[in-house]
């Protein structure tokens, strides 16, 4: 038929083929990558997993790289100190001299987002700070307010952040707070398999942003903050408080049970088990927090246990589909183990058919 077909007619007949092929060779690239979608509460961990996922399948972060995260240490280093100079105040704590109260004064004035470097006044007045025992007291009671979790790994470092010729370090790249907004994507080739790994936001605000990465999802990487079960959350805009295990907890409830993952695999990671560990074991009894606990107050180990328990049996329809990992995901040698044992078990699933996938 094509001899009695027009110029026209044989050059939209080509255009048809062509798009069908693409169209072809697009279906089979979605089918062989792998589709990873990271959820969880604000300041879970999921960021710092993808910084690690680039530093171990990636291209890392080379020396420019590092220098590219400078002000924003400093500007983590601020909002630091600003946090604890409000909870002085909010908690009535007393600075140990009128030095401390003066310095306080002049931090509080930084405008934070407009933070590039820091200058010898106010790097002089940090230092004063953190030095004061007031503050020190104020850090020690600090999950009654909002601060980061590398608040402590900067201020006891000031020196080396300090120096003139201060570049960033692999480890103080990967601590750096910067709160996710939207959705991000990244790909790592690993052994023949593209990966497609999904952050979003996990503050209350993003999370109406996730369903639209929902579709054609392999696994959910659901990642929680051990060391949260003592910390209360709140948002701008918010006036209530609530535990910030508690919201993380129903959060992956809400997750296990939605349509869209009924055929992805679920890896949980119960990630700063470092943190975690010197909590229970220092300052703060789980059963304090969770009155169901009875284990013994300082023994780790039963008390993760516990908490895990609570993950697994939130959705018994799941309660068998959920993979879970105790993680720190600042320390590059866990991760390495632990996405190595996650991404052979995804495989293994593919194969087996359990998953959609290759």
């Amino acid at each position: 038929m094509s001899c009695f077909q027009s110029p026209e007619e044989r050059l939209q007949h080509r255009i048809n083929r062509e798009i069908d092929r693409q169209l072809q060779r697009e279906k089979r690239e979605l089918k062989s990558e792998i589709k990873l979608l990271l959820l969880g509460t604000g300041e879970s961990g999921k960021s710092t997993f993808i910084k690690q996922m680039r530093i171990i399948h990636g291209s890392g972060y080379n020396e420019a790289d590092r220098t590219n995260f400078k002000a924003t240490v400093y500007r983590n280093v601020i909002v630091a100190i600003q946090a604890m100079v409000t909870a002085m105040s909010d908690l009535q704590i007393p600075y140990a001299s009128g030095a401390a109260q003066e310095a306080a004064t002049q931090l509080e004035s930084i405008a934070v987002e407009e933070v590039q470097t820091i200058d010898a006044g106010a790097k002089s007045a940090i230092q004063l700070l953190w030095r004061d025992g007031g503050v020190r007291q104020c850090y020690q009671r600090r999950r009654e307010y909002q601060i980061s979790d590398s608040a402590k790994y900067y201020l006891d470092d000031l020196d080396r952040l300090f120096a003139q010729d201060y570049i960033p370090t692999m480890q103080d790249v990967l601590r750096v707070r910067v709160p996710t907004t939207g959705i991000n994507e990244y790909l790592f080739n690993i052994e023949t398999r593209v990966f497609r790994m999904v952050d979003v936001g996990g503050q209350r605000s993003e999370r109406r942003k996730w369903i639209h990465c929902f579709e054609n999802v392999t696994s959910v990487m659901f990642l929680v903050a051990l060391s949260e079960y003592d910390q209360l959350l709140q948002e701008t805009g918010e006036d209530v408080k609530v535990n910030r295990m508690e919201e993380s907890l129903a959060l992956f409830k809400t997750t296990t049970g939605l349509q869209w993952f009924a055929n992805s695999s679920l890896i949980l990671f119960l990630n700063k088990k470092d943190l975690f560990e010197e909590k229970i074991n220092t300052s703060s009894p789980l059963s304090d927090y969770f009155p169901d606990y009875k284990g013994p107050p300082k023994d780790h180990i039963q008390a993760r246990d516990f908490i895990l328990r609570k993950f697994t049996s939130s959705n018994p329809s799941r309660e068998k589909d959920i993979y879970p990992h105790f993680t720190c995901a600042t320390d590059t040698d866990n991760i390495k183990f632990v996405f190595e044992t996650v991404r052979d078990h995804i495989l293994h699933e593919i194969i087996d058919g359990i998953i959609p996938g290759l």
